[in-house]
């Protein structure tokens, strides 16, 4: 019996995913004249809410990006908040049409769930952070410690895996919501907080006296952070995956917000003139089931991917987080966009 409800409840999961793909979210979209996107709940320099209501952060312009493709206008976006848990049943039923939330492209999650990544905005790890008061230099020295985890994440079994293998022991203390972790961690309920490392920067600024705090040198795992849709859309997906080499693409041409109509018109580069959608030839945005200037109202609308970089989460944020792995192939990163032409 058990195994016979279990076949039928995996069967009319994925035939909701089906049916849902099925539709054609490209038409859904433009009927509809929104994106409705997947963001998390609130998490600094990512995604969050400003005091008007606005969103804001490195994922939320990745949504931005993908409405300038679709239709030349960044702002055409609505944004469900997300838990770790709410989000992937956000995406199989359809309530949003991308997932731009940190989420790890995992085998699970490509397969079992039925979502579809490729392009990686964001290569993370997840590491630690404690306070400084417990003179910590190493997560090898945390054997013992309580230690604040979201379910729902790949979170809890990396951490599972690291004390294991070193055999080091631990207290989880587990909440569903961001907000709860966060909570906790501050009122001491736990020693350390673990989660990516790029989150760890975005949760230290909301804790009281943020120099009281400190990120471990440690990386246990490789996140790398993609936007997720549904399998079965093969246009949409095309879309959302192109949409974020074009980010990457336009900064390795060196076309920004600021200069791209002087480049646009004026370049006689013809890479350069394709990517825009000016050369006579070029078809790569009718090919997508989009306009062939798609690229260039992008870069219009967000920019590019170093501008969205450093404009949520650079150096120059209160984040201050550094490229490294995130900067471009030609400058000793892991962001490399394939030919667009």
């Amino acid at each position: 019996m058990k195994k016979t409800l279990l076949s039928t409840a995996i069967g009319a999961a994925v035939f909701g995913i089906a049916s849902a793909a099925s539709a054609g979210t490209l038409e859904d979209v433009k009927a509809k004249g929104f994106i409705q996107c997947g963001v998390n709940t609130g998490l600094a320099g990512f995604a969050q809410p400003d005091a008007s209501g606005n969103w804001k952060g490195f994922d939320v312009d990745y949504c931005r990006a993908v409405a300038a493709a679709v239709f030349g206008d960044p702002d055409k976006v609505k944004y469900t908040p997300t838990t770790a848990q709410s989000r992937f049943t956000a995406l199989q039923s359809g309530e949003v049409d991308l997932l731009a939330r940190n989420t790890t492209w995992s085998i699970g999650r490509d397969t079992a769930l039925g979502f579809n990544f490729r392009y990686v905005n964001y290569y993370d790890g997840q590491g630690f952070m404690v306070p400084k008061s417990l003179n910590v230099k190493s997560a090898l020295e945390l054997s013992g410690a309580a230690v604040c985890v979201q379910s729902g994440t790949t979170t809890e079994l990396n951490l599972a895996d690291y004390f294991r293998a070193n055999n080091l022991e631990y207290k989880p203390v587990v909440f569903e919501k961001l907000e709860e972790v966060n909570a906790a961690y501050q009122a001491g309920r736990c020693d350390v907080y673990t989660t990516d490392q790029s989150g760890l920067y975005s949760i230290r600024l909301a804790v009281s006296n943020p120099d009281d705090h400190v990120v471990l040198p440690e990386i246990i795992s490789k996140e790398p952070l993609a936007p997720a849709v549904r399998q079965g859309d093969d246009k949409w997906f095309d879309i959302v995956t192109w949409t974020g080499y074009a980010l990457v693409q336009a900064e390795e041409m060196g076309i920004t917000q600021a200069n791209v109509d002087e480049i646009k018109g004026s370049s006689t580069n013809p890479d350069v003139r394709r990517f825009l959608g000016v050369e006579q030839d070029t078809k790569v945005g009718t090919d997508l089931g989009l306009t062939n200037d798609w690229a260039y109202n992008i870069i219009k609308g967000v920019g590019n991917y170093g501008e969205v970089f450093e404009r949520n989460i650079g150096a120059n944020t209160p984040l201050k987080i550094q490229r490294g792995l995130n900067a471009l192939w030609t400058k000793g990163g892991l962001q490399y966009a394939p030919p667009i032409r």
